[in-house]
């Protein structure tokens, strides 16, 4: 579900429709006063009522909302992947699979989520994102995130909590190999123009974008670590530990890790 962001909506309609085909995308626009971009054509989009209230409520509402269209779809399909449209469930390029491919070899029982890498911007050495180019050829660090793993795959009717970061009453699964990158806060202008979006200031998103910029600040000050042996740990760490909070979210004793990420990646998003 989106509201006014062409700019991801475009990558994610080419990359999703390149693994599983535009006929298998669903779109819901959250206000019918906005239009439906003509590159969306050849998937489901659907101009829906706003979501009324302010962050968390909206929130809410959005991912009950998305619950219940999955739990439809599900009558017709063998899984449903349910994201933002700034997050790419990727299969590492190194298993020589497709997201597809990777999927149907996959036993999923309720669900499947790849690890969380929040791509995030080196300030001293990279500039504002060029979108006419791949995202992962202009960005070479990320944050292994417990906040972006998600439980993003589903094989049968779940209540997704807000984000999509859990489903309630089930436990996840990291797939090996499958990786959530979230690139909603990977560039400073981006963060810095949507800050003063008046739409979300209105919405109550103006806290919550400020602090996403924290991302920037790690990825800029902290060396990037090794690919394998990082994203390997941070898969152990957050399948075994939880929060005291949420027995059904991974944790990771809040480590701050950054990874370099591999050239195989630069070309698919």
């Amino acid at each position: 579900m989106v509201r006014n962001d062409d700019f991801f909506l475009r990558k994610w309609v080419g990359y999703y429709g390149k693994e599983l085909g535009k006929e298998n995308l669903y779109i819901f626009f959250d206000g019918k006063d906005q239009p439906v971009p003509l590159w969306c054509e050849g998937t489901h989009a659907e101009l829906c009522d706003k979501i009324p209230g302010q962050v968390v409520e909206a929130e809410k509402g959005r991912l009950k909302f998305l619950s219940s269209k999955a739990a439809e779809l599900l009558k017709s399909y063998d899984l449903v992947i349910g994201t933002d449209a700034d997050e790419f469930l990727i299969a590492d390029p190194a298993l020589g699979l497709g997201l597809r491919e990777y999927l149907d070899k996959a036993k999923i029982g309720t669900s499947l989520s790849g690890l969380g890498i929040d791509v995030g911007q080196d300030t001293k050495t990279e500039g504002a994102i060029d979108d006419s180019r791949p995202f992962l050829s202009q960005r070479r660090a990320g944050l292994v995130g417990t906040r972006y793993t998600k439980p993003s795959v589903v094989a049968r009717p779940v209540v997704w909590g807000s984000g999509f970061h859990r489903i309630k009453g089930h436990n996840f699964h990291i797939g090996k190999g499958l990786f959530l990158f979230h690139f909603g806060y990977f560039d400073l202008k981006r963060i810095e123009d949507r800050f003063r979006d008046k739409d979300r200031q209105a919405a109550g998103w103006g806290k919550h974008l400020a602090k996403r910029a924290r991302t920037i600040n790690i990825v800029t000050r902290k060396r990037a670590l090794d690919w394998n042996r990082w994203t390997a740990f941070g898969r152990i760490v957050q399948t075994i530990v939880r929060p005291p909070y949420a027995w059904n979210k991974p944790a990771m004793f809040n480590l701050r890790i950054v990874v370099k990420i591999p050239e195989r990646f630069s070309s698919i998003v």
